[in-house]
């Protein structure tokens, strides 16, 4: 038996216990080796097996590029909430020049093809025919001349270098785009031979090409060919595309352009088959026009031009942003425009978008409500066409109709065009110098007022004291004040007649141009531009959009225009004639403020603006008082008398008679050549409670009073309808 307390007993069983221990740790780090390796394999089976394919797409290079994105606009409406501007969504093209890399020419070649067989059209501005023989699409293809207007009224012509003229310059087409003037072939032919068209022979070549690419170098090369022969119909498609590309990384430093808008589904198919580099189809708004009326008024947005670039920059637009060109979209771009955003893009080498997220979201633009009446509007534009449609040598015509405090109900220009197919018919439209449909004659349109003028005259010589109202002056035919010139009264000219003692209220019913002749002689020319001034006649109308301010004779008009005053010239401004040139909305907004006791307003097309879901309104627009006339109730009773006793004339009763108002009018008739006149007239009413004022005139018209009927039908339409919405809604109906 073994003693426990023997010492080598006591040894045993220790060493015996500290094997154990370690057999222990063995066995434990083994385990935990083990474990570590199978959580090893386990892991690098799931990033090789598992997750193999994810890594391997994530392992590609990534790019990250943050993206503008415009916001959508906002809705323009009329005074009564009917929506004549809102937004369609559709695809349209991207093209990217970095993103298509050295393929680029290849890559277009492929996407003109599918856009011919799919019949799809593209954006192509370069000012060059799209068919031999070559030829510009204006006479100043490099460098135009532009009409501008100084702070002083003052018209000019100023020459401007063009895009395509810019963009000659820098890529060395030209020296000098304001000196030289080359062919449109030879220009087109430098241009391919800049973009590479007319030398490479390996990129593939549609198979109705006239030359190939080695026959046209060697045609060129050998002088055959100086005016641009070498350029084939596809090196002209492809061209356009590049100008449209080489345009926006020079000048407006954005790589990215639209080709193509509204694509269907069949085109963007083929090109997704193709899988071409730098050619993307993306969602977007486009605007939907749900009238064919008010086309000068509302106006049309297009892509920002490289005059407007720096000023867009300045506002934090994204260059490739649609924006307001003309008309209420320009003028209300601030409020319908929006905010644009920001996302981030994820893509690989080839431009595939792998990912995206938002970093700042669009916000979309306010509503604009104009002042206009559409369905008024759609009556004034049916009557100017009828009425020139009827004429025997129909012209431009224009009319314009605002209340009492300058707000504007219709503004119509004739000839018109169609704002659904403005870029379709642009090419028609714009090279039709005679009709001139893109002209807004209603506040560009300068024309003498002829005796609708006078009424202004008679105020400046009532409230300056020159006259009374019972005042007479006696027309006996010719005015024989001067010895030189002796003009007489247009009744002595047609009928050898003569009007006798005339005041103030009889000479405006009966046009007495030997009254004004005198009246106005007396009076003086400075206090004639005074008054003219008060009535808002040769100045801004403040209309928001694009206008002329027009002139009114007198000696700096005079010397504007290289002529000589004569103190006899007082007599011929005094009857709307001379040197006088107002815009038709200037001298309705002169009526209104003739027929609302001498409170001149600003015009307007703005009603309000309301927020983009329409549930609050952001503006309002008020009534802005330009000038206040200071005329005696007594002397403006008696001008307007005059008017009012014209309206019941035999030739004009006829066709007032009807209406279930009273109106005051005024005839005018301007001599603008030897044997042609515009035609003009004007009236308010009703005559008792002024609420509208009108302003009518017709080109090569064959005088004031012909206008007559015309204007009978407008104010019928109005105070039938025009002045009401043609449905009552419905009871607790949510009106815009």
């Amino acid at each position: 038996m073994n003693n426990p307390f023997d010492p080598a007993h006591i040894q045993e069983e220790k060493a015996e216990r500290e094997a154990r221990r370690l057999r222990l740790r063995t066995n434990l780090l083994i385990a935990l080796f083990c474990a570590v390796l199978g959580g090893f394999f386990a892991v690098l089976y799931r990033a090789q097996v598992v997750d193999g394919t994810s890594y391997l797409v994530n392992s590609d290079p990534r790019f990250v590029q943050p993206e503008s994105v415009d916001s959508v606009r906002g809705e323009i409406l009329d005074r009564y909430g009917r929506v004549l501007v809102t937004n369609e969504v559709s695809y349209h093209v991207e093209l990217d020049w970095d993103a298509m890399g050295e393929r680029r020419l290849e890559i277009l070649s492929t996407l003109l093809e599918i856009c011919r067989e799919e019949g799809v059209e593209w954006a192509d501005s370069l000012p060059i025919s799209k068919s031999a023989p070559w030829a510009y699409a204006s006479d100043a293809p490099l460098c135009s001349q532009t009409e501008v207007e100084g702070e002083d009224g003052e018209t000019q012509l100023k020459a401007s270098k063009t895009a395509l003229g810019r963009l000659s310059e820098k890529c060395g087409w030209v020296k000098d785009a304001a000196k030289a003037q080359p062919t449109a072939g030879k220009l087109l032919a430098a241009m391919c031979k800049t973009f590479g068209l007319i030398e490479k022979t390996d990129l593939p070549r549609p198979k109705n090409r006239a030359m190939t690419g080695t026959m046209a170098a060697a045609a060129q090369a050998l002088g055959l060919t100086d005016e641009g022969g070498s350029v084939t119909q596809a090196d002209r498609e492809l061209a356009g595309v590049l100008y449209e590309l080489y345009l926006r990384q020079r000048e407006v430093s954005n790589s990215t352009y639209v080709f193509a808008k509204g694509v269907d589904i069949t085109f963007i198919s083929k090109v997704k088959e193709h899988a071409l580099d730098g050619v993307k189809v993306e969602l977007s708004t486009a605007r939907k026009y749900n009238t064919s009326c008010a086309a000068h008024v509302l106006g049309y947005t297009g892509a920002i031009t490289t005059d407007s670039a720096e000023r867009y920059k300045e506002l934090g637009y994204p260059m490739d942003a649609t924006v307001g060109i003309a008309g209420a979209e320009l003028a209300f771009e601030e409020q319908l425009h929006g905010t644009s955003g920001t996302r981030l893009l994820e893509t690989d080498e080839s431009g595939n978008i792998i990912s995206q997220e938002w970093q700042t979201q669009p916000e979309p633009g306010d509503n604009v409500v104009l002042t206009l009446d559409i369905a008024f509007q759609a009556t004034v534009e049916d009557l100017l066409a009828q009425y020139a449609a009827e004429a025997e040598e129909p012209g431009g015509m224009a009319a314009a109709v605002v209340d009492m405090t300058g707000g504007a109900l219709a503004l119509a220009s004739y000839p018109t065009y169609n704002l659904s197919t403005f870029w379709e018919d642009y090419a028609a439209l714009s090279g039709d110098t005679e009709g001139k449909p893109l002209y807004n004659r209603a506040t560009q349109g300068l024309y003498a007022p002829g005796s609708t003028f006078k009424m202004c005259t008679a105020v400046a010589a009532l409230s300056s004291g020159t006259i009374t109202t019972r005042e007479t002056v006696t027309c006996s035919g010719p005015y024989t004040y001067y010895p030189t010139p002796q003009p007489a009264c247009w009744i002595w000219n047609r009928l050898r007649g003569r009007h006798g003692a005339e005041n103030v209220t009889r000479a405006i019913t009966d046009s007495c141009n030997i009254f004004f002749y005198d009246v106005g002689r007396r009076t003086g020319i400075q206090a004639l531009q005074e008054y003219a001034s008060k009535f808002g006649l040769g100045e801004y109308t403040g209309i928001e959009i694009a206008e002329k301010k027009g002139w009114m004779a007198g000696p700096d008009t005079s010397a504007h225009f290289n002529q000589t005053w004569y103190e006899g010239n007082t007599m011929f401004a005094a009857i709307g004639q001379e040197n006088s040139q107002f815009t038709p909305l200037q001298i309705a907004n002169y009526i209104a403020t003739l027929a609302n006791g001498g409170q001149h307003y600003k015009a307007h097309l703005l009603k309000e603006v309301k927020s983009s879901d329409y549930s609050r309104v952001t503006q309002a627009c008020q009534p802005e008082l330009l000038d206040s006339i200071d005329i005696e109730p007594a002397a403006l009773d008696a001008v307007r008398k005059g008017m009012y006793d014209l309206s019941q004339t035999a030739s004009m009763a006829r066709h007032f008679s009807s209406l279930p108002v009273t109106v005051g009018c005024k005839t005018g008739t301007a001599q603008v050549a030897a044997k042609t006149a515009n035609a003009v007239f004007v009236c308010f009413a009703p005559y008792d409670d002024p609420q509208i004022a009108l302003c009518l005139v017709a080109e090569q018209g064959a005088s004031g009073s012909s206008l007559a009927q015309l204007a009978a039908g407008i104010l019928t339409q109005y105070f039938s309808t025009g002045s009401s919405l043609s449905a009552v809604p419905a009871e607790n109906t949510l009106l815009r």
